[in-house]
């Protein structure tokens, strides 16, 4: 009988481990990032629904991958302007981030609520790549992985050059969100690269 109950507890075990193992990794393709500015003429604001996501806790590394074309603005005037003249979306269609969690215990997402975590990486936007720190939250809700982070981005770190005519009514530094609910990935090992 005690052997028995030996050899449940320990395949039990053995489950919850390969389980946990298995749900380390987490990811979504349709991860919304924002960015908004304030200016004195009008408030810029663009939101992108196609963001694709990994975040891997076993190796503690993330990365993510949003098409500078998916962000809808308001106006299509600012749209068009945003693409063609500023980001340059033909010429580098992507911004990526590829980075890590610092000092996260993954064992903590076994406890209910937000968790904040520092996030390091490289961010790269219109051709430039930058290290950066920034204050995330994560949290496992219903068996998905919720993500968001905000952070502010200058537009001449990363070489997008306002035009003179509107330099003054555009802010120099935007205020960008991302926000993402990532599903589990059962069995897959490796570390996290920059999604497509």
């Amino acid at each position: 009988m005690k052997r028995s109950f030996f050899l449940l507890s320990a395949c039990l075990l053995f489950s919850a481990l390969a389980g946990a193992q298995a749900q380390s990794k987490y990811m979504t393709k349709t991860g919304r990032v924002s960015f908004f500015s304030a200016t004195p003429i009008e408030d810029i604001e663009a939101k992108s629904q196609q963001t694709a996501a990994i975040l891997d806790f076993g190796t503690s590394q993330l990365a993510f991958s949003v098409p500078i074309k998916s962000f809808v603005f308001r106006r299509t005037l600012m749209q068009e302007h945003f693409n063609e003249n500023y980001m340059e979306s033909d010429k580098f269609p992507k911004a990526t981030f590829t980075g890590r969690f610092v000092g996260f215990d993954a064992a903590t997402l076994a406890t209910a609520g937000p968790h904040n975590v520092p996030v390091e990486g490289d961010l790269t936007l219109h051709g430039v790549t930058h290290h950066i720190q920034v204050p995330a939250s994560v949290e496992l809700k219903g068996g998905q992985l919720l993500a968001f982070a905000t952070f502010p981005v200058a537009s001449a770190d990363y070489n997008i050059e306002i035009p003179l005519l509107v330099r003054n009514n555009i802010a120099k530094v935007v205020t960008v969100r991302v926000a993402l609910s990532c599903d589990p990935v059962a069995g897959a090992v490796g570390a996290a690269t920059a999604p497509r």
